[in-house]
């Protein structure tokens, strides 16, 4: 697997990070805050954030943010971790496609929806440093990291529903052969050329990565059909 790849697979696995700003009030000195964010199928961080808030203000101010994803806390230095670097845009909080599948993986942001001084951030990556492991690791430039614009996003909610209503015992047969995580019930959350997520009955999130990429909604049940049969064997 290139290291591209990785980065990407990396970022698909995550849902928070440590966001830095310029501050605004203190003139040279970084601002680091925690940040959830929601990818866009094209790999994009979308933050939901206050207007009151202290980033807020400073990336009003400066747009250029970095944002440190990692996984695991017990060996941060020996864990894998992503830093992008990129340039943070107001969006709307309104474009309902977004809106569902920001929602469908944080369902207690909710109310801030109702709240006027709320709004989408999305970081528009313009490099990226990934770090693997020991010895690997290296620099890539924004547009590489990011996947193409594919008809996945508009098939996206017509998957889930189906996947939810027709395939339960396959999605529960998926957290048992991949994660080894027994489940009554599942809900497939988002899916991407990458892979999908599903939160299970003990609201657990998990990640189940395609062995290729996907674009579109064929494309994703020959490999989801994959996956079932190997589940079988």
């Amino acid at each position: 697997m290139s290291l591209t790849l990785e980065a990407q697979q990396f970022l698909f696995s995550t849902q928070s990070g440590i966001l830095s700003t310029h501050s605004e009030k203190f003139a040279g000195y970084p601002f680091g805050s925690v940040a959830p964010f929601v990818l866009s199928h094209q790999g994009m961080p979308t933050i939901l954030i206050s207007s009151i808030a202290e980033h807020t203000k400073n990336i009003i101010h400066n747009g250029h943010v970095s944002l440190l994803v990692f996984a695991g806390e017990e060996d941060l230095q020996a864990n894998a971790r992503l830093t992008l670097l990129a340039k943070a845009e107001q969006t709307d909080k309104n474009n309902l496609l977004m809106r569902e599948r920001y929602l469908r993986y944080m369902p207690q942001a909710a109310q801030y929806f109702d709240m006027h001084d709320f709004t989408f951030y999305t970081l528009y990556i313009t490099h990226a440093r990934y770090i693997a492991g020991f010895g690997k690791m290296g620099w890539i430039n924004g547009e590489d990291i990011l996947l193409p614009t594919q008809p996945l996003f508009i098939e996206e909610a017509s998957i889930l529903d189906h996947m939810n209503t027709d395939h339960q015992h396959n999605l529960i047969a998926y957290c048992q052969h991949y994660h080894q995580v027994n489940t009554d019930r599942v809900e497939m959350i988002g899916i991407d050329p990458l892979g999908f997520d599903v939160r299970t009955q003990q609201s657990q999130r998990l990640r189940f990565p395609f062995a290729e990429p996907i674009s579109n909604a064929e494309e994703a049940r020959i490999a989801l059909i994959d996956m079932a049969k190997a589940c079988r064997v």
